[in-house]
């Protein structure tokens, strides 16, 4: 292990020296309706359960404009997968809104964070068509979909049609085909082999390789939580966690790799021994709401304990540095806003 983790920390300094750094945001729950029934998951519901919920254009707003005025400049939408398709409901709360899917609320909500504030949203929708993966691409200039792993016989997946490991693929190929800044990952500890969560880290690199724009790689950590079918589940030891992340670093080679430090504390300062070079997003004002038994650290804390392991914490947009050029020279809105967030404080060229 000792030696495992030098390799890794010497990769990272390597290709990203000196600087790791996280997106200032705000937590959007879109709609925590889905039709997919995870086993880890605590976050979707039925439209029968308490705490049910789809924000509306003002709740949208609220919620941008306060972490605005606290420096957030990431918008993290993250929604349920096509829950129209399960419960007439759902379609209901479109209708009233004026909108045919949930997506296409989705495309209109992160426009309307472009046109009135300062923040750039990051989508989660699930999975998309290539034409949806184009219309979100002028409106989102980054998007997020987890691989989790490449196993298709895992319990924790039975009841989840959209996590399909080649459904998933197929969505992040062709949305890093269209240049898009896209995030993705692996969820360890949910039934996966290690052999499997390599697979997965390979199949990632192998979509860096022939099309580049995967702009992250988040290795996240299963967390038990009370009411969940995996309740009694073992959660992954923190050796277990190093080893998987000082692999990903020496696999992923010069990509970016993240690892949420709510989900490792006490102690996620570790976690860089491993060769990370970035928190994630980490919200002055929302909670997790995927993991609302983590709170975020407090961003003195996390400069504190980022600078102990010799480390310059730097805050960067939903687009990483390296991929702003291609996104601000697309026409557009996104490009424009893109430009602005980057050029007055510096985000970019500090994060470089």
């Amino acid at each position: 292990m000792p030696d495992l983790l030098a390799a890794a920390r010497a990769a990272k300094e390597r290709y990203r020296p000196r600087v790791v750094t996280y997106s200032p945001k705000v937590f959007l729950p879109l709609t925590n309706l889905c039709r997919d029934y995870c086993g880890y998951c605590t976050f979707r519901r039925d439209p029968s359960q308490p705490g049910a919920h789809t924000m509306t254009p003002e709740e949208v707003l609220e919620v941008t404009r306060a972490g605005e005025r606290l420096g957030c400049r990431e918008a993290l939408f993250s929604l349920g997968d096509k829950p129209e398709l399960a419960f007439p409901e759902m379609r209901d709360t479109l209708r009233h809104l004026g909108y045919k899917s949930t997506l296409h609320y989705l495309e209109a909500m992160c426009e309307l964070v472009l046109r009135e504030t300062s923040l750039l949203p990051h989508a989660n929708p699930g999975l998309m068509s290539a034409e949806w993966i184009a219309r979100l691409r002028e409106v989102s200039p980054s998007m997020g979909l987890m691989l989790e792993t490449t196993n298709a016989e895992l319990d924790a997946h039975k009841p989840a049609p959209d996590k399909l490991p080649g459904r998933r693929l197929e969505t992040i190929e062709e949305a890093v085909r269209q240049g898009v800044p896209f995030t993705t990952g692996i969820l360890i500890g949910i039934g996966e082999s290690l052999a499997d969560r390599v697979d997965a880290l390979l199949a990632i690199r192998g979509l860096q390789d022939r099309y580049g724009h995967v702009q992250e790689v988040i290795v996240q950590n299963f967390r038990v939580k009370p009411g969940i079918p995996m309740s009694g589940w073992p959660e992954p030891a923190r050796a277990d966690m190093l080893r998987t992340l000082a692999v990903a670093r020496l696999l992923l080679q010069d990509m970016n790799l993240q690892a949420p430090p709510n989900l490792s504390a006490p102690g996620y300062e570790e976690l860089l021994s491993a060769g990370i070079n970035d928190w994630g997003g980490v919200s002055p004002l929302t909670p997790d709401f995927i993991n609302p038994e983590a709170p975020w650290p407090h961003l003195a804390e996390l400069e504190r304990k980022t600078a102990g392991a010799g480390s310059i914490l730097m805050p960067r947009l939903t687009v990483y540095p390296e991929f702003v050029p291609a996104v601000v020279n697309r026409p557009g809105l996104v490009a424009e806003r893109v430009r602005a967030a980057a050029d007055p404080a510096g985000y970019a060229r500090n994060a470089a």
